[in-house]
């Protein structure tokens, strides 16, 4: 007798166009059986929930759905079970990603404020509260420590909401991916773009959700997204008609990206990750979650592809190989140079290509393209660290010498 899963995820049919009602019990049949995501939530005090749902003017909406971000009828389903389930306190926690980088004003990019109001759920920007350096539970991939807001180390469960989409960078961006959205910045915290580097990121990913560790993940497929986001004119929306449910995020994930037409358990070159690892892949290779639906207690009632799921392509194989291989090779510059750097820039942001600092400053604010900032050399990439003598953050880099010799295994 082969021993239970330890996750469980479910997929239910929903009609993009039902009501409110109606996606409220697609969503209750999809998360009934999620039992040890349930005892978690209701033994907790507090609960806050993570949904994709930053956007800083009126969001391009399609069929009647935000095209990329999680749909009115989807956050009240997910909010009415909670508040039916746990006596918990709710909050709707995120860091206003344009409120920082784009000057937006606070509370003009939550287009979900009226549900929140609905369910007596308070909206919270946790970008200016004070910061904690945060290990990473069984030791960090990327980093051994992360910049958290204390309240959220003062929460005893977490909830990720996302829409069903690709990404440009990531190839997927689905439960796991969602939760970056909470990552503090400046300027008490890393700059986004930080973690938002090659090689960095799948490691990264991994290792904040191992902090979160949402209890209940939940994918909003009524409608989905390939290409990419953010307006770019990579969009591709489709009618999808499904709602997923898990009781973790890799997990959820790697049916999210099957019911896609992606194969969890592929990596880098292979679609739709053409410019980095698959981070649900890393996640589970290192003891976190699996991508192996056969280690998946999962049903479906739907059948995939639900959809033309892609990520849209912007550069060259060529070039993006030689990004990863120098990134990597300037993360062991550093390593290896680090008391000289240290002496020069202490305190400050660098960016190194080929050995040479080509940008320094102490806030990490770039303000222009990395791309042009390459000048003459743009196949080689500019590593983006931060010059401090205690190493706090804890860089592992043992990750760039990893990613040398997969380069050379792949290509």
């Amino acid at each position: 007798m082969t021993s239970p899963s330890p996750y469980k995820v479910r997929a239910v049919y929903c009609d993009h166009r039902s009501t409110d009602e109606e996606v409220y019990q697609a969503l209750k049949r999809a998360t009934e059986p999620l039992t040890r995501a349930w005892d978690r939530l209701k033994s907790a005090k507090r609960i806050m929930i993570k949904f994709n749902q930053d956007w800083p003017k009126q969001p391009p909406m399609f069929e009647g759905i935000r095209r990329e971000l999680v749909s009115d009828a989807v956050a009240r389903a997910t909010l009415r079970l909670l508040r039916e389930n746990t006596s918990a306190e709710l909050i709707a926690a995120d860091v206003g990603f344009f409120i920082v980088y784009e000057g937006a004003k606070p509370g003009t990019t939550t287009w979900l404020d009226p549900v929140f109001k609905e369910f007596d759920v308070q909206f919270m920007d946790y970008n200016h509260e004070p910061m904690v350096t945060t290990p990473v539970p069984g030791g960090g991939l990327m980093f051994k420590h992360y910049f958290m807001p204390r309240p959220y180390l003062e929460t005893d469960a977490w909830v990720s909401v996302q829409k069903m989409k690709n990404h440009g960078f990531m190839g997927i961006t689905l439960t796991l991916k969602n939760l970056f959205g909470l990552m503090a910045t400046e300027p008490s915290a890393r700059p986004r773009h930080y973690y938002h580097h090659l090689v960095r990121m799948p490691y990264m990913l991994a290792d904040i959700g191992r902090i979160f560790n949402p209890a209940l993940n939940i994918l909003d497929a009524l409608t989905g997204q390939a290409g990419q986001e953010w307006g770019y004119g990579a969009e591709k929306p489709f009618i999808t008609n499904a709602l997923l449910a898990g009781d973790h995020p890799v997990a959820t994930d790697a049916l999210g990206a099957a019911l896609m037409g992606h194969n969890p358990q592929s990596d880098w070159l292979t679609p739709p990750f053409h410019r980095d690892r698959n981070a649900i892949l890393v996640a589970a290779e290192n003891g976190w979650g699996s991508v192996n639906l056969d280690e998946i207690d999962y049903q479906t009632e739907v059948t995939g592809p639900l959809g033309e799921f892609f990520a849209h392509i912007t550069d060259p194989q060529s070039r993006v190989v030689s990004w990863r291989r120098s990134t990597a090779e300037q993360g062991l510059y550093y390593r290896d140079h680090m008391r000289e750097l240290i002496g020069k820039y202490a305190g400050e942001y660098i960016l190194l290509q080929q050995g040479e600092v080509r940008w320094h400053d102490p806030s990490g604010r770039i303000g222009v393209s990395r791309r042009k900032l390459a000048g003459s050399d743009p196949d080689q990439a500019l590593y983006f660290k931060y010059v401090d003598p205690d190493e706090v953050e804890g860089e592992n880099f043992e990750v760039y010498e990893r990613t040398l010799q997969e380069i050379t295994a792949a290509v």
